[in-house]
């Protein structure tokens, strides 16, 4: 049952505890509240993600080795070619231009 006065609501305290119960049952132990993005690093630091980004760095580091320096579009050719999400990419290509400019 939910109460609005005004712009606030109201919430029966057991309902919610009873869906939260249920749910849980379901679905697995989690916390209430707990919604979001993965804890990390923001540049992929994230366990398995990490992992996928080393791959993604090797594939566009060889790229720019065998291209003899950056192109422009070269993420999105990436992307076409390896598939996942251009801005993975374009992360991917942007790190590997860092270690292929201090080489």
């Amino acid at each position: 049952m939910v109460l609005t006065v005004g712009t606030t609501h109201y919430f029966d305290q057991q309902a919610v505890e009873s869906f939260w119960a249920a749910w849980q049952e379901e679905v697995g132990t989690g916390r209430l509240g707990t919604a979001g993005r993965k804890p990390g690093d923001g540049q992929g630091g994230y366990s398995a993600d990490r992992s996928q980004r080393d791959r993604a760095v090797s594939v566009a580091l060889a790229a720019l080795r065998e291209e003899g320096g950056h192109r422009r579009g070269l993420a999105a050719r990436l992307t076409r070619e390896h598939g996942g999400v251009a801005r993975s990419w374009q992360r991917a290509v942007a790190e590997a231009r860092a270690l292929y400019e201090q080489e």
